[in-house]
């Protein structure tokens, strides 16, 4: 259940990335011209979205790489990852594989216990 957390982890960062270069760039690109986001609207609060590019990629693959040695950590990051990326992007198209990823493996990276290693969270 480790090994299974830690792909997907890293899968889930590596599609976080990709959505988090496109909604911190549109933010961008809004900012700077005016005409974009008159024609095509800006995000609620386009501050969370920035934070949340960053982040919420970050954390996936980081708790991806934790899960197997701290599972319980590694878990935590990525249900923050899934739970951010959910808070500022909403659950679409785009995100509906970051978000599932990342909350599988931070639910399996959970869930494991003693079979994986001599040494459990619980």
């Amino acid at each position: 259940m480790r090994n299974a957390a830690l792909v997907l982890g890293v899968i889930a960062g590596c599609f976080g990335m990709l959505v988090g270069f496109f909604g911190f760039g549109y933010t961008e690109l809004a900012r700077s011209f005016s005409e974009v986001e008159e024609a095509f609207g800006m995000f609620d609060r386009p501050g969370l979205v920035r934070a949340v590019s960053i982040l919420s990629p970050l954390l996936a693959i980081a708790g991806g790489a934790m899960a197997k040695a701290r599972a319980l950590w590694g878990g935590g990051l990525l249900l923050l990852s899934a739970l951010g990326m959910y808070a500022a992007f909403g659950f679409n198209v785009f995100t509906m594989f970051p978000i599932a990823f990342a909350g599988l493996g931070g639910v399996l990276a959970i869930a494991a216990g003693k079979p994986d290693e001599p040494k459990a969270h619980f």
